[in-house]
């Protein structure tokens, strides 16, 4: 069940049997010279979805598409929040959804530099109710798509060498098989890019010119992507399920 395509009323019938909740959380950003700028957040909402057409008993919410990405401002069409937005904003998710009686909340990961922040932004829910001695009436995790199950294992089976950190050949092969149409190429100059640290975006922008972070991209298939997919669909399904049956909060 997709949250954004149901009604009132059908969430609330859901909400009688079932008050667990996935939220596909990402990053606007570049992903260098052929990867989309929606790689963060389409790839986590690609595994959720796929997970609900293929008849799982989850509901989907609507997808968090803007995280941080300060580090990536240099390249055109990256939108960022400042951290201080982005917890609040989690928070208010949160809040919005434990009003109505949502008690596991998961989200589904797909952009690294999210995670401090998205860990910082639970933290400070936990707190409002730890100070105000009482229970928090929910419970949250955060989980990676490339952490669930056997998916870092795979790729890096399928990608030995030129895996890298960023526009990664794992993630672009999964957008590749969801969106065929959208598929980029290009001539990559070092063909795996280097690596180096993270600061502010003019920084980055030197250190990795083209954007990339010890990958290449060129290695990525539609085919290689659906393998990627299917394993990770199974370990979210699991995930989920072993969530929601966790007593009662």
């Amino acid at each position: 069940m997709l949250l954004h395509l149901s009604t009132w009323s059908e969430t609330e019938r859901h909400l009688e049997r079932s008050k667990t909740i996935v939220i596909p959380i990402g990053s606007n950003e570049q992903h260098g010279p052929t990867g989309l700028l929606g790689t963060d957040w389409l790839c986590p909402e690609i595994i959720a979805h796929e997970a609900h057409k293929g008849g799982a008993d989850i509901l989907v919410g609507p997808t968090f598409n803007i995280g941080m990405a300060q580090h990536h401002l240099g390249f055109p069409g990256t939108i960022s929040l400042r951290p201080s937005t982005f917890m609040a904003a989690i928070g208010d998710w949160v809040r919005s959804l434990a009003v109505h009686g949502f008690q596991r909340i998961y989200f589904l990961n797909g952009h690294g530099g999210n995670i401090a922040t998205i860990e910082a932004a639970f933290s400070e829910l936990y707190a409002e109710a730890s100070f105000a001695k009482r229970r928090a009436g929910f419970a949250l995790k955060l989980r990676n798509w490339w952490d669930l199950p056997g998916v870092n294992a795979l790729a890096q089976q399928l990608f030995p060498a030129g895996h890298g950190s960023h526009a990664t050949p794992s993630e672009i092969a999964v957008t590749q098989w969801a969106y065929p149409d959208a598929i980029k190429s290009a001539e990559y100059t070092p063909k795996i890019a280097g690596s180096g640290p993270i600061r502010e975006a003019l920084d980055f922008r030197a250190r990795h010119p083209d954007g990339r972070m010890g990958s290449d991209p060129a290695l990525a298939t539609p085919e290689k992507g659906g393998q990627l997919v299917r394993l990770a669909v199974t370990g979210l399904v699991a995930e989920v399920a072993a969530f929601g049956n966790e007593p009662a909060v």
